[in-house]
């Protein structure tokens, strides 16, 4: 997939670990686990918006686009 989640990146620049941003943002630490290594198929943009405000960060700041060699 040529949407690439650097969500574990941001935390470590923030010194924050994914269970403190679960309890921020109010989602499982199952699913920031999920996030973290990409396999989730979409995220809400209300999601979004909260894991950006907690890490005082834009969606660019964790999300990357690499698009494949076939594309």
């Amino acid at each position: 997939m040529p949407i690439v989640v650097t969500l574990d990146v941001m935390l470590a620049r923030r010194k924050m670990r994914s269970k403190e941003l679960a309890e921020i943002v109010g989602i499982t630490e199952q699913n920031v686990s999920l996030l973290k290594s990409g396999k989730v198929k979409g995220v809400r943009f209300e999601t979004l918006e909260k894991i950006c405000q907690a890490l005082d960060c834009t969606p660019g700041d964790i999300l990357d686009y690499a698009p494949d060699e076939t594309d």
